[in-house]
């Protein structure tokens, strides 16, 4: 490591690796084949530039972008070193040059796309070189289930077949575990390390709305910005011209970004945004990988992205120059529907389709955390007992919370008898009573909790389950079928040993029981009849030993006191009576309700 420092110091300048650096670069040097997640701007190329600098062979750098390359290219040249790259975007005689250089040992380093390497002809080229090293950038795209995945990416898998004295390293800032353990899988077959420098990025403050009135809202956050250079990120094509020309007709230099626009275009519009300040990229995420401009102040979604994941990556490109970012999203339901259409029309596996829905789910819980919201997102990959950070929007501004004790004890118990198992959608049907194939089938209707929240609406229960998600009191299982487990803090809050303080949710069946309430307050319920209710309803939990609200809640009663139902189907419209209870209770309180009416 002392010629790694001296290399460091002499040709790159700095007289110390950045915190994480150290490690990677040690483990390269020493042969080991290693994978490296490591936050943007945290120095990932240095990391294997030196040690490739070190090597005796040559080593080949993958990429996947010709911008990109031809960046690092330059990067180097400026500081000595001699580098080469051939890719699509450069004449035949300068590729040939190139190869030249980096054949003959003038250039150490080799930068390639996985579509050029992975050619028989270029391997059989590099084969007498006797490669040292073979780094895979933006290892991410190798995984189907990273955020960018590009399937010539998963042919470099072949690699340590074909060169096994070489050392293989791979970067990347966008990986959860599951897409970690896909990575290593495939480059490293079981033979490497994984380090996890970190996914934390202090200086970039977090904060999601949402989405009400979304020209209003993308006006309002720009209007104190108008000098700073920033990333608005859209849907689709249509979203990101319209924004675009309704910006410039408030006079900000706003330029689109889409695959629909020319290369020439497109380029054209990167250049300015990377050279000028003040410049607001409007775009698709077909902008973004590898754009390294250091003084991006802001990243705004318009829309919800694709997964955490690709969250992580897009936000990724403010602030590189470690002073402080804004970074906003604005989501709404209308987003989330669309994004599962887009996964349900990717014509992928179900298996692969399922887990996109899943790291979908992830990314709602995110949007409607409760607490710090980068405790939640450095949880989703992996980093917990993480303290507030007191720079997002719900550490600066705290959301008014009411107690969730009684429901997420609710929640968490169905969980916990099924056995951690289940996702979302089935544990829903339990708690609100509906005997699905899939319930009966496992015996589920028979559980004490089978009904016990059949007075909140479907669109409640969903939402309970991402605070509780984004709130670290449970947790997702993406790599198996979206099971939903309770973590520590979770089963704290099951054993009474804890309580649970959730933002409000509102739902259209909540709605109407809100005006039931207000109802029966103006009109006054029949408290004789509703005395009655109660009567059976603990008469009825003292026989099934469990209590009273398992059985109808108070709201449920009142409902039942203002509709008076006189016969099954009547009693089907009360708030709260689901298929089973209205099959085991039903005739019961019926009988209560037309007693009180022959009095």
């Amino acid at each position: 490591m002392s010629r790694a420092l001296d290399l460091l110091s002499d040709t790159f300048g700095f007289p110390t690796f950045r915190p994480g650096q150290e490690d990677v670069v040690e483990r390269l040097v020493s042969g080991i084949n290693t994978l490296c997640v490591m936050p943007t701007g945290a120095g990932k190329s240095l990391c294997y530039q030196v040690p490739a600098l070190l090597q005796d062979g040559p080593s080949i750098v993958v990429s996947p972008l010709t911008a990109l390359m031809d960046d690092q290219v330059a990067g180097l040249a400026a500081n000595g070193v001699a580098a080469s790259a051939i890719h699509s975007g450069r004449s035949r005689e300068e590729n040939v040059a190139a190869w030249q250089d980096f054949k003959a040992g003038r250039a150490k380093l080799l930068y390639l796309s996985p579509e050029r390497l992975m050619t028989e002809r270029m391997l059989a080229a590099l084969e007498p070189l006797s490669p040292a090293m073979f780094v895979v950038d933006e290892a991410h795209c190798i995984s189907k289930w990273g955020a960018s995945f590009r399937p010539e990416y998963e042919m470099l898998s072949a690699l340590k077949q074909r060169f096994p004295g070489a050392t293989l390293g791979a970067f990347t800032a966008t990986a959860d575990e599951t897409t970690r353990a896909d990575i290593a899988a495939k480059l490293f077959e079981g033979d490497g390390d994984v380090l996890v420098q970190g996914f934390d990025r202090p200086n970039l403050s977090l904060a999601v709305k949402p989405k009400q009135g979304w020209k209003t809202q993308l006006t309002e956050f720009l209007e104190p910005r108008r000098a700073a250079s920033g990333i608005i990120y859209c849907l689709s094509r249509r979203q990101t011209e319209e924004v675009a020309e309704l910006l410039r007709g408030e006079g900000y230099r706003a330029l689109p970004y889409h695959a629909g626009l020319s290369p020439e275009t497109r380029r054209e519009n990167q250049e300015i945004f990377m050279a000028e300040s003040g410049v607001v990229m409007v775009a698709t995420i077909a902008f973004g990988m590898g754009i390294d401009k250091p003084d991006i102040r802001y990243v705004l979604h318009l829309s919800l992205p694709g997964s955490m994941e690709a969250y992580y990556q897009e936000i990724g490109r403010a602030g590189r120059d470690g002073a402080a970012a804004d970074v906003m999203m604005l989501y709404s339901m209308a987003d989330a529907r669309m994004r599962r259409q887009f996964i349900e029309e990717e014509g992928a596996s179900e298996d692969h389709r399922r887990r996109e829905h899943k790291r979908l789910d992830a990314l709602l819980a995110y949007c409607e955390a409760t607490q710090c919201r980068r405790v939640a997102l450095l949880a989703y990959f992996g980093e917990t007992g993480a303290s507030a950070c007191g720079n997002c929007d719900i550490c600066l501004d705290p959301p008014e919370l009411i107690d969730g004790t009684r429901e997420a004890q609710m929640l968490f118990s169905a969980i916990a008898r099924t056995g951690e198992r289940f996702g979302g959608g089935h544990i829903t049907d339990i708690l609100r009573g509906s005997a699905t194939e899939k319930v009966t089938a496992r015996g589920h209707e028979a559980l004490p909790t089978f009904g016990v929240g059949a007075d909140r609406a479907k669109s409640f229960w969903q939402g309970m389950i991402r605070q509780m998600l984004a709130g670290g009191w449970l947790e997702l299982d993406i790599s198996g079928y979206g099971a939903l487990r309770l973590t520590d803090t979770g089963r704290a809050v099951l054993k009474g040993e804890a309580e649970v303080e959730i933002r409000q949710i509102v739902t259209k069946r909540e709605n109407r029981r809100t005006k039931t309430a207000i109802a029966a307050a103006a009109e006054g319920v029949d408290s004789e009849l509703l005395a009655r209710l109660k009567a059976v309803r603990r008469d009825l939990a003292s026989q099934r030993g469990v209590p009273a609200y398992v059985i109808f809640s108070d709201a449920s009663l009142i409902d039942m006191c203002l509709i008076q139902p006189r016969n099954i189907e009547e009693m089907g419209t009360v708030n709260g009576v689901g298929p089973k209870k209205l099959k085991d209770f039903g005739e019961t309180f019926l009988a209560a309700v037309a007693g009180a009416g022959a009095a």
